[in-house]
């Protein structure tokens, strides 16, 4: 252990992957103890295994893809068109919204094809 200004005994700070921080949150999601309980069984504080989880579940505690080949889910939102009014007129065109919350949100309309929506999502991971 390391000393602080005070003389008293500062834990180690731990870097831990992002497989292991995946993992923790996962045996925590499963376990029937709290999650301060799993926290302390890693040696963390239950705030950070609460930030982590968050981070889980909005799909942003994923591995980091290094190859253009590898597949990555995201989570979609299908919502249904709006009712028509009487005397309003409907376009027919489609549009697609993609979020990427904290990041970006882009707005496809007219004639949507699959080459569209890849070149869309290529620039939109950097």
């Amino acid at each position: 252990m390391e000393r602080d200004v005070d003389g008293g005994t500062a834990a180690k700070r731990i870097f831990r992957t992002i497989e292991e921080k995946r993992k923790i949150v996962e045996e925590a999601l499963r376990s029937p103890h709290s999650v301060s309980v799993v926290a302390r069984q890693h040696g963390l504080n239950s705030n950070q295994l609460f930030a982590w989880r968050k981070l889980y579940l909005n799909g942003q505690l994923e591995p980091a893809v290094d190859s253009g080949t590898a597949v990555r889910l995201l989570p979609v939102c299908v919502s249904e068109e709006p009712k028509q009014e009487p005397g309003l007129a409907v376009s027919s065109s489609l549009t697609i919204n993609i979020e990427i919350p904290g990041q970006a949100l882009v707005s496809v309309e007219g004639q949507v094809s699959a080459e569209i929506i890849r070149v869309v999502l290529e620039s939109l991971r950097g």
